[in-house]
């Protein structure tokens, strides 16, 4: 009788183990960048639908997805501007790029098409710098002769820390001397001009609301808001619509492997067909979590995402990370490991 009972106590305690195991990894928790989000929130509902796992990911901006993981109270932090070498070190962090996509300058004017203005960074730069403050003073009609342009500028930023800021920031910091000495760049600076929206949302609906402003969102923020985006001249001195063709162009010299944590900044880069303000949106994790059962569902996550994900991504304008860059990332993967020193994936 006393081995039977002993015999039902442990296939109970395995049971338990099992459900807790099973339930332990049900929802996985992401904080952090606005950037990516309508892409993360989609691969959220496809992989939720294949495994029944759900994946909560807070839009809280880069600032704060780096302070949720450096707290450890989430499974994975979300991050546009890529931390350094020596930054994962000191956390313990292992850095990785998700996928790629574009800022774009958006604007609220009457009689403006999409993609009708054209403006350069120097320009854009003066703008934020409060220098230019009408939209019809001649550097901005001199590049549109016919575009009827009129009124005062009103400038729409970001109020929180941010990796499209940063994105927005590091590139105006490469076409004009006076922002890089005067600004800076960073997740967050000190604006000289402008209204503060939380988020790429509450940029968005200020420009939406608010006639002869500009705002910098990234892409899928502006189709989905219906914001006119405006044509910037690149590096190679064309002038370039925003789309995926144009950040996958950005992109396409980018050195993953030779750069430490993966850490590409691809803002201003050379092309006849680059868009001026890509950029990738990168993931943080633990080398050795505290919870790897978590952190090897978070793995699988975006394994699901880089093997079935591709056409989502295009659909919504970002560029998925092509075949060589995904292998790049798993190799990556390997540094992650449990208590004994065992690769989660």
């Amino acid at each position: 009788m006393k081995a039977v009972k002993n015999s039902i106590a442990t296939v109970a305690a395995v049971i338990a183990a099992g459900v807790a195991s099973t339930s332990f990894a049900q929802t996985i928790t992401g904080a952090g960048a606005t950037f990516p989000f309508p892409i993360y929130a989609k691969w959220a509902d496809e992989y939720k639908k294949s495994t029944g796992i759900s994946m909560n990911y807070q839009s809280i901006g880069s600032g704060g997805g780096i302070k949720q993981i450096q707290s450890k109270t989430v499974d994975f932090g979300a991050t546009d501007m890529p931390l350094k070498a020596e930054d994962l070190a000191k956390d313990g962090l292992i850095q990785f790029p998700a996928i790629i996509g574009g800022v774009v300058p958006v604007t609220n004017m009457d009689n403006v098409a999409p993609g009708q203005l054209k403006l350069t960074g120097e320009i854009l730069a003066d703008i934020y710098l409060g220098k230019i403050k009408n939209w019809n003073e001649k550097a901005i009609t001199d590049l549109n002769p016919g575009v009827k342009l009129d009124g005062p500028i009103t400038v729409v930023r970001r109020s929180d820390g941010s990796g499209t800021t940063f994105l927005f920031v590091d590139y105006l910091s490469k076409v004009s001397p006076e922002w890089k000495t005067k600004v800076g760049v960073g997740t967050a600076v000190s604006w000289p001009e402008g209204v503060g929206g939380k988020g790429n949302e509450g940029v968005a609906q200020y420009v939406q609301r608010i006639k002869g402003s500009i705002g910098y969102v990234e892409f899928a923020y502006a189709k989905k808001n219906k914001l006119d985006y405006i044509q910037m001249r690149n590096r190679d001195g064309v002038f370039v619509t925003p789309d995926d063709s144009a950040f996958a162009a950005a992109a396409a010299g980018a050195d993953w492997k030779g750069t430490p944590g993966m850490g590409v900044v691809l803002t201003n880069q050379v092309g006849k067909a680059s868009w001026p303000m890509a950029g990738a949106s990168f993931i943080l994790m633990y080398a050795k979590p505290g919870k790897p059962e978590q952190s090897k569902e978070v793995l699988k996550f975006f394994d699901f995402a880089f093997k079935n994900g591709a056409k989502s991504a295009s659909e919504l304008d970002y560029v998925p990370l092509p075949p060589a860059t995904t292998n790049l990332i798993r190799e990556e993967w390997k540094k992650i490991t449990d208590a004994s020193g065992k690769a989660l994936m």
